[in-house]
């Protein structure tokens, strides 16, 4: 041993040695690093598959995420703008509505304005009917009177006949055959004027009768006047 120590004093072996030993040990640790690393990168893998495993499935889910709320916005902008297009339709009906609405309120105080014409011709039309049924009144009263008196002196009968139509019969006119009648109808129209309807026989002065009554409203004038037209055409008959 001693022998091996002398020789491994010389310097060139001595420097071979520690070179020899220095590969030694870094091959050593070559080979422990080596197995140290590996161990740590199979670890590592496994934690970055892991890990990468789990990035992915978060962003699948979010993903997933994302496309509903996409839908869901899309549904929205959809159902904005089925709302809008109802919207402006309505918007576009909307001044015919306005419109049609106007025209009935416009038709309606029209009515209204008629109504109230019509209320106020027929308060009037009352009013009217009310006093010329008041004259009329007055009128057959004084029929009645110029009856009784022409009765006794002319020898004169009024009948009521047809409503508002009175039909004059004078007798006594043909001295030969007193009871023969010589008639004539009147009327009072709805305007309380004094009408000739009919006259039997007729006379050629019955026009202008007529309007000398409808003038001055003398019936007993007229009345006399009618038989001294009956008086002369029975005379002008009987010369002839």
């Amino acid at each position: 041993m001693w022998v091996e120590m002398a020789s491994i004093k010389d310097l060139e072996v001595g420097e071979k040695f520690s070179s020899k030993l220095e590969e030694i040990r870094i091959k050593l640790l070559s080979q422990a690093m080596g197995e140290v690393l590996n161990e740590a990168t199979v670890e590592f893998c496994q934690a970055h598959k892991q890990y990468m495993k789990s990035v992915l499935d978060t962003c699948a889910k979010k993903c997933r995420e994302d496309e509903t709320m996409f839908e869901t916005i899309h549904a929205y902008t959809e159902e904005l703008k089925r709302q809008k297009s109802i919207m402006m339709e309505r918007n576009g009906e909307r001044p015919e509505i306005v419109g049609s609405i106007e025209d009935k309120e416009s038709h309606k105080e029209l009515l209204i304005e008629k109504i109230e014409k019509l209320k106020q011709e027929q308060a009037k039309n009352r009013e009217l009917i009310h006093s010329q049924n008041k004259a009329n009144k007055d009128r057959l009263k004084n029929l009645n009177k110029i009856k009784e008196i022409f009765q006794e002196h002319l020898s004169l009968e009024i009948r009521k006949i047809q409503g508002e139509k009175l039909q004059f019969i004078f007798r006594n006119i043909n001295h030969k055959s007193p009871q023969s009648a010589y008639t004539f109808l009147l009327r009072i129209n709805e305007d309380g004027v004094y009408q000739i309807v009919s006259c039997d026989p007729p006379l050629v002065q019955m026009d202008h009768l007529e309007r000398r009554l409808q003038e001055t409203n003398n019936l007993s004038a007229f009345l006399a006047n009618v038989r001294k037209e009956f008086v002369a055409l029975y005379t002008s008959t009987k010369t002839a």
